[in-house]
């Protein structure tokens, strides 16, 4: 009886079976990274609109464009229909208004400051507001309005 002795033509063993078999994959499948990206980019586009703060008031319409954005978030007083002055979404007494004004702008970078009123509210309440603003540290005080306002060209609405 005599043994036999396999030559080994390197196509045998575990190496040759792999190159005739499955490979390993060398591209990255990008389709599941996709999916997530777009699911939350759905869920940012839905939750944005939700995250700005504040009181429904009916904003006059202009044909101004918007401001650059800051870095800080800005703060905003509003002066709803009924003349009830809010420091962001707090009500605030109109005599209490400056000291907390100041409070405020102790503890901020800058002086920007939006200042948001209701269309029925008459123009000397704004100014009596906008001085109250000046008087609490605030001098770069913006006027929030609605867009697609007339633009009194004769272009616009």
């Amino acid at each position: 009886m005599a043994g036999g002795v396999m030559k080994n033509t390197g196509g045998g063993g575990r190496r040759g079976r792999r190159r005739g078999g499955a490979q390993p994959m060398s591209e990255i499948n990008i389709t599941p990274f996709v999916d997530v990206m777009l699911v939350l980019l759905i869920i940012f586009m839905v939750a944005a609109p939700l995250l700005t703060v504040g009181v429904p008031v009916e904003l006059p319409k202009t044909a101004a464009s918007a401001l650059p954005a800051e870095q800080e978030e800005p703060l905003t007083v509003t002066i709803t229909a009924d003349g009830v002055v809010q420091i962001l979404t707090t009500e605030t007494p109109r005599e209490e208004l400056i000291p907390k004004l100041r409070a405020v702008a102790a503890e901020r970078e800058g002086d920007r400051v939006f200042l948001r009123a209701d269309g029925a509210v008459p123009y000397s309440t704004v100014m009596e507001i906008m001085g109250a603003l000046n008087a609490g540290g605030f001098s770069n005080i913006g006027l929030v309005t609605d867009i697609g306002g007339p633009t009194l060209d004769g272009s616009g609405n």
